[in-house]
């Protein structure tokens, strides 16, 4: 079934706050194989400006997907997930990151689009500080491939 186009330009309620740890950024750094020491010691992040040690930007992906499942998994949307793809993601970044974050995301959907038997749906997240300011914008994309794809 295909996607709604007037859930473009839906929102959805903030998520709970996400307390970014020095540990959980050193997980995520050591996942992916990031080796700048300000992912890892205060010291060498305060020496670059920052407050304490700050996450690899694809970190915000961490943070993102939680809220994004709140669009995924809305049962007025009706997305089949076992039919989706991921076709893009990007991040701006405001800030970086930092230990000692209490972050809560919006999700927005941006557009909803049909191409070639397939939906596509992008959807904005919006990571802030519980007081407000704002962090990192999230973007992506996600295909829902077509009954005859």
């Amino acid at each position: 079934m295909p996607l709604d186009p007037s859930f473009t330009g839906r929102s959805y309620p903030p998520s709970q706050p996400y307390d970014v740890s020095r540990e959980k950024i050193r997980e995520f750094a050591d996942a992916i194989g990031a080796t700048s020491p300000a992912y890892r010691d205060a010291e060498a992040a305060k020496a670059l400006g920052h407050g304490d040690v700050i996450a690899p930007p694809t970190f915000a992906i961490v943070v993102s997907m939680k809220t994004n499942e709140t669009v995924m998994f809305d049962p007025e949307l009706k997305l089949d997930y076992s039919r989706v793809v991921h076709g893009d993601q990007n991040f701006t970044h405001h800030r970086p990151i930092t230990a000692g974050d209490q972050l809560v995301s919006v999700a927005h959907i941006d557009a909803i689009t049909s191409r070639m038997g397939n939906d596509m749906i992008t959807v904005r997240t919006e990571i802030s500080t519980v007081d407000g300011e704002l962090v990192t914008t999230a973007k992506s994309m996600l295909v829902v491939r077509g009954e005859d794809a």
